[in-house]
């Protein structure tokens, strides 16, 4: 079933991005072209599948969350092409070509990814893109600023970097993939529900719960396939964690206890949505494919 929602939901927002990218001025062509590369150069589409899945299990219709989609996956774009830079972690693959700045050069791939996070923002803001009254377009700009700012993914960034080399505790890693991982999911998730416009308190306090599990979910699984996986599947660099001495799950957990968690936190999340009926089944499939996947 994820599979048939995945390529329909990656179909719907693709061509949205696509829209969205298109060059409005001759003389912004090589920047539009590095936003494009960036963003449609493959990519699982996980956040705009949330964005997707949290809509409809609360009743909502597709096209409602456009807009909330899109700006989900051109802000992870616009945080990937920074995170590879040179001054970052320095990457030269991502989704199995190369990075930005190596495509382009460092001063374009900064701008691009500018160019991406901006975009987003203006997306949710703007009425005719983003159908919803203003109190929601607010509350959406909002959540995702802070999700994406200090206290979210870019905090958690900087937390990452500045613990190379160190051995951190399980509360502090859990705290740094929080930020610099969860953030982003979890608000992926709590823009879906705005965008049904129809979630009440304890529906929302579910889907954070189950937000929560997935987002530190993820980042475990990922940390797992740093150490189990190769560059192909990966479509980046394999062991790189390691060669870099980041702190990681397999690190500090052992590699068999990791993997556990990464299966403890799914089944936090499914526990989370028993309030939900059939139509939360995406999400349900969504927490199972993210500690599957291979890549």
């Amino acid at each position: 079933m994820i599979e048939t929602y995945q390529k329909r939901c990656q179909a719907r927002v693709d061509q949205a991005l696509q829209t969205l990218l298109a060059t409005p001025d001759p003389a912004l062509a090589r920047l539009y072209e590095a936003m494009r590369y960036s963003v449609i150069n493959g990519g699982k589409r996980v956040r705009p599948l949330l964005v997707y899945g949290a809509c409809e299990a609360l009743g909502g219709k597709p096209e409602q969350a456009d807009a909330a989609a899109c700006a989900v996956e051109l802000i992870h774009a616009y945080s990937l092409v920074h995170d590879d830079l040179p001054a970052m972690d320095d990457d030269d693959l991502r989704r199995g070509q190369p990075t930005t700045h190596k495509a382009f050069d460092e001063a374009c791939a900064i701008l691009a990814g500018d160019g991406l996070q901006s975009l987003a923002f203006e997306i949710l803001a703007d009425p005719l893109r983003n159908p919803l009254d203003a109190e929601q377009r607010l509350a959406m700009v909002a959540g995702l600023a802070r999700a994406a700012g200090p206290v979210g993914m870019v905090g958690g960034q900087a937390i990452d970097l500045g613990s190379v080399g160190r051995q951190l505790d399980r509360t502090a890693l859990e705290n740094m993939h929080r930020h610099k991982t969860g953030a982003l999911i979890e608000a992926s998730v709590r823009l879906g529900a705005l965008a049904s416009g129809c979630a009440d308190d304890t529906e929302q306090r579910a889907l954070q719960h189950y937000a929560q599990a997935i987002g530190l979910a993820f980042q475990v699984q990922d940390d797992v396939l740093d150490v189990e996986s190769d560059t192909a599947t990966l479509g980046k660099t394999q062991g790189k964690d390691q060669a870099n001495a980041k702190p990681t799950y397999p690190a500090l957990l052992g590699l068999e206890q990791a993997k556990a968690y990464a299966c403890d936190l799914r089944d936090q999340a499914l526990h989370a949505l028993r309030p939900f009926g059939e139509s939360a089944e995406p999400l349900r499939e969504l927490a199972r494919y993210i500690v599957a996947r291979r890549h």
